[in-house]
């Protein structure tokens, strides 16, 4: 067998990989494309493993790492991707770019002890009650 065979479909998956990461603003697509990027390394780890016969298996025991860690990816990427949609209703990448909050209604501040709105509170924490 031929190194060239899988090392040019490696690339052929990796470039679209990339494409995907750089090209699409859906995060799970993103997510997607990661996956094939690692797939692709995947491959060249196991075609490279077979040409150069190790006796180890070095190229396939890291292929198992990696998916390992593909795994673990997949589910925390979906778990975060949910919490934000949650949150911000959207899993569009231009939409998530800011850290802040989306803007909504505006909550006035909690009443003061003394009754009177918007009051820094100064005196409770002079005296000990507010400090932690």
């Amino acid at each position: 067998m031929h190194i060239v065979y899988p090392v040019v479909v490696s690339v052929l998956l990796f470039s679209v990989g990339v494409y995907g990461v750089l090209a699409r603003r859906n995060t799970i697509l993103v997510l997607m494309s990661v996956e094939l990027m690692l797939n692709a390394v995947n491959l060249n780890l196991v075609a490279f493993d077979v040409w150069l016969r190790d006796r180890l298996h070095s190229g396939q025991v890291l292929t198992l790492f990696v998916i390992v860690i593909a795994a673990a990816e997949v589910g925390l990427g979906l778990a975060i991707v949910l919490a934000l949609f949650r949150n911000r209703r959207t899993v569009d990448i231009d939409h998530l770019r800011a850290l802040a909050e989306p803007d909504g209604p505006a909550q006035p501040p909690p009443p003061s002890a003394d009754g009177a709105p918007g009051a820094s509170g100064a005196a409770s924490t002079e005296r000990g009650e507010g400090a932690l």
